[in-house]
């Protein structure tokens, strides 16, 4: 009898907890309702910031895909690891994703190093990885393989966009350019001295920083010794921030137009609207930019976003949420996860993600897209605003295909470097 009881005790639980499940969204789905992506983001390091809104932003898409029926059937489910902007732990952390968690699909970046390392992996193990935030100009050039998209733009469209506005302004001033030490920095470098004509390194000095500096007034005080007309800040993230910062503290922007090639958002909040007004940079996308134009998925994604988070979307996880988007819709379009069709699906694809029209370029897989030079408002006006974040006046606009290098340019780096003029994929063990 205290058997049945028992029972009878443990089914009453059980219908319980079932019961319960049901109410708070379902019973826990089997590993074949699942399809796990990997993000692989600096959740800490110097561009945890901009590792933040991956995140928030890689959330909000992965609740509009699951809402929506999932992946082919499966619910999305994402897995993180924190690269701590190093590409070594970055490569650690890819080969765990795709080996033990089984991830078709990786995306993430936040530097170029950590992109570059992560998409050698992809090849590898013949997946899929999409760079959210990876600005050098060898992600989808001297290092692209098969395996690699980049939704961002690189430095090379915001070169273009800025050269065209600075040779119209600021034609004939004297430059100097500081330059963080890894490959975004060097190729950021390279394209704008190719853009603006200051190829000349004599005339046109140049210092190196170490990634992650704490202090950038001994190179500030060589730039203000050197008096350049012209102060080119290739920096990101919170070398960036501490740099303008102390450059404003110095007084270098009474005399000197200071550009920071590649801004972003959080970027400019973090050093501050006195410090930040008039600078100059580019974007490929500014939480504003919906509106302006009229782009009805952009305006929908930024009034979601201010909801939930109380502040506006920023450039890096605007890429995120628009790779998960892309990832569903060429997998249904492949009605397959395989990563060969998959790769298929994508290349040439056109698409509207949060302004005009994009489309993956088939012979180097980077999203070609329009591009805007910007100047940051008066820290008056800045502070206007409700989340004192309203920082960027577009100042100039750039179709994709007028600012991305060209086939021919793209061929002849891949040559000098020796790389295969088509892009490499997986080849299994023979």
């Amino acid at each position: 009898m205290k058997m049945i009881k028992a029972g009878f005790v443990s089914m009453v639980i059980a219908i319980c907890v079932t019961a319960v499940l049901l109410l708070v969204g379902g019973v826990p789905a089997s590993a074949e309702d699942v399809v796990k992506i990997g993000l692989n983001y600096p959740e800490t390091g110097p561009y945890a910031k901009q590792g933040l809104d991956q995140k928030r932003a890689s959330e909000i898409a992965v609740e509009e895909i699951n809402a929506a029926g999932g992946i082919l059937g499966k619910k999305v489910q994402l897995v993180y690891r924190d690269t701590k902007s190093n590409a070594k732990i970055a490569k650690e952390n890819a080969i765990d994703l795709y080996d033990k968690e089984g991830v078709p699909m990786i995306l993430g970046g936040s530097s170029s190093a950590v992109a570059i390392a992560t998409g050698k992996v992809a090849k590898q193990k013949n997946k899929i990885f999409f760079g959210t935030l990876t600005y050098s100009t060898e992600t989808t050039g001297e290092e692209a393989n098969k395996h690699v998209f980049r939704e961002c733009y690189d430095s090379y469209f915001a070169a273009k966009v800025l050269a065209d506005y600075m040779n119209k302004n600021l034609a004939g001033k004297k430059y100097m350019y500081i330059t963080s030490d890894y490959s975004w920095g060097w190729t950021t470098e390279e394209a704008f001295r190719k853009f603006t004509g200051t190829n000349d390194k004599n005339e046109h000095k140049a210092l190196l920083t170490k990634l992650g500096s704490a202090d950038f007034t001994n190179v500030l005080a060589v730039a203000k010794e050197n008096k350049p007309q012209v102060l080119v800040l290739v920096l990101f993230g919170k070398d960036m921030e501490i740099a303008i910062k102390q450059a404003y503290e110095m007084g270098l922007k009474k005399d000197m137009q200071i550009i920071v090639p590649n801004l972003t958002l959080d970027m400019a909040q973090g050093a501050g609207p006195e410090a930040m007004e008039g600078v100059i940079g580019a974007k490929p996308w500014i939480w504003n930019v919906p509106a302006k134009y009229n782009y009805p998925k952009g305006i929908a994604y930024v009034k979601k976003y201010e909801e939930k988070f109380k502040r506006y979307p920023t450039t890096s996880g605007a890429s995120a949420y628009v790779i998960l988007h892309q990832y569903k819709e060429a997998v249904e379009r492949a009605k397959s996860f395989d990563t060969k069709a998959v790769i298929a699906a994508l290349e040439g694809h056109k698409y509207i993600g949060l302004k005009d029209e994009q489309y993956w370029r088939a012979f180097d897989h980077q999203s070609v897209q329009t591009v805007y030079a910007v100047k940051c408002k008066p820290a008056a006006e800045v502070k206007k605003n409700q989340y004192q974040q309203d920082y960027f006046e577009i100042i100039n606009v750039m179709k994709g295909d007028d600012a991305a290098i060209n086939f021919k340019d793209w061929s002849e780096i891949r040559k000098k470097v020796g790389t295969p003029p088509e892009l490499e994929e997986y080849q299994p063990a023979k």
